[in-house]
């Protein structure tokens, strides 16, 4: 699954970085603590959390996420735009809830998995 497969699924708003939604996402992290995010540390995986300090940039960046998706319709501050621009890290603003947000890619990526089968 790709990051602009995430884009239609939540039917989520591109905040910055429209160049990097060809990436590939690995696993996928659901988190409103820092200190959960510091303790998962994948690669390539893409965050789901309603946190939109520039705590949340450099953490991702930190622990190998490729992309950050703001849930609840949060949207974060111009600063933290900025970071993750800077640091090639799309962001994305969805209005879904946290759980409906990992309910809908856990069954997009069944009917992914059907269709190879």
């Amino acid at each position: 699954m790709k990051i602009k497969d995430i884009v239609r699924i939540l039917e989520a708003e591109i905040l910055c970085g429209e160049k990097y939604l060809e990436r590939e996402i690995l696993d996928f992290a659901a988190c409103d603590l820092l200190s959960d995010i510091l303790a998962y540390s994948k690669e390539d995986y893409l965050l789901l959390t309603g946190l939109t300090s520039l705590q949340v940039v450099r953490t991702a960046e930190l622990t190998g996420a490729i992309g950050i998706v703001f849930v609840r319709g949060k949207l974060p501050p111009q600063e933290t735009i900025g970071l993750a621009r800077s640091h090639h890290i799309p962001l994305l603003k969805t209005d879904e809830l946290m759980f409906n947000s990992c309910r809908k890619i856990v069954e997009e990526l069944i009917k992914e998995e059907s269709r190879w089968k």
